[in-house]
C-alpha cells in the first residue's frame, strides 16, 4: 500500500493508473473518504465489496466528471438536469435509469446507474484523468460508523485494508453529512436519503 498526500502533484496521475490496473484507492470526497475502483470492472468492484464486507445486492454509486460522462451509461432526464444545474458539483447522488447494454459491475442486474459529481477538485480531476466512472462508497466496514481520518479508517478495516493499493491522504476531514440520494430514474424526484442537501430544496427545484 502506497500513501500520497492530496497535495502531491503526482496524486491524480498515480490514482488514475491504479484504477486502470484494476486496483483500489482510498480517497477523500466532499463528504467522507471513499473506496474507489473501476466501476465497470467486475473484478475491481468485487475487491471494494470484499474490503467493506458489503452485501453484493447493495448498490454502489460512481463518480463521473460531468453529465456528459454520465450520459454514456444512463438516461439523464430533465429532472436530473435541473437538479444537477443547481446542486452539482456537490453532495448529491442521482439515481438514473441505466442505458440498455450497460451490464458491467455496478450496473449488473440493475435498472439504474447512480452517479456523484462531488465538490472536490481531486475527485473531478481523477474522473477526467481516468476517463470512466469509478466507485464511491464510504471507506468503512459494512455496518460500522465511517471514520474521518486515514489512520482510523485503516484500523477499522483491519486486515482488509491490505487490499487497498493507494491511499490519498487529505488529513482528517471535517464532520459532514453524507450526500442526499435522489431517485430520478422514473423522471420524478424521489428523495431516498436526506443528507447534506435538504429534501425541501430539492423538491422546490423539481
Amino acid at each position: 500500500m502506497e500513501t500520497l498526500s492530496i497535495n502531491d502533484l503526482a496524486a491524480v496521475a498515480k490514482a488514475a493508473d491504479v484504477l486502470a490496473r484494476g486496483g483500489v484507492i482510498l480517497y477523500p470526497t466532499d463528504t467522507l473518504y471513499g473506496l474507489g475502483a473501476d466501476a465497470l470492472s467486475d473484478e475491481a468492484v468485487a475487491k471494494v465489496r470484499a474490503i467493506k464486507g458489503r452485501d453484493e445486492k447493495k448498490p454502489i454509486h460512481a463518480i463521473v466528471a460531468d453529465l456528459g460522462m454520465a450520459a454514456k451509461y444512463a438516461e439523464v432526464s430533465e429532472a436530473a438536469r435541473k437538479l444537477a444545474q443547481k446542486f452539482l458539483p456537490g453532495p448529491l447522488t442521482l439515481i438514473l435509469k441505466k442505458k440498455s447494454g450497460i451490464e458491467a459491475s455496478i450496473a449488473k442486474g440493475m435498472d439504474t446507474f447512480s452517479i456523484r459529481i462531488p465538490d472536490n477538485q481531486f475527485c473531478l480531476d481523477l474522473a477526467k484523468a481516468f476517463g470512466k466512472p469509478f466507485t464511491t462508497t464510504s471507506a468503512n466496514t459494512a455496518g460500522m460508523q465511517p471514520e474521518r481520518s486515514v489512520k482510523k479508517i485503516l484500523t477499522q478495516l483491519g486486515e482488509n485494508a491490505q487490499r487497498i493499493d493507494l491511499v490519498i491522504d487529505a488529513g482528517e476531514l471535517p464532520k459532514r453529512q453524507p450526500s442526499t440520494v435522489v431517485d430520478v430514474s422514473s423522471g420524478e424526484v424521489k428523495v431516498l436519503r436526506e443528507g447534506a442537501i435538504p429534501a425541501s430544496q430539492l423538491l422546490q427545484t423539481s
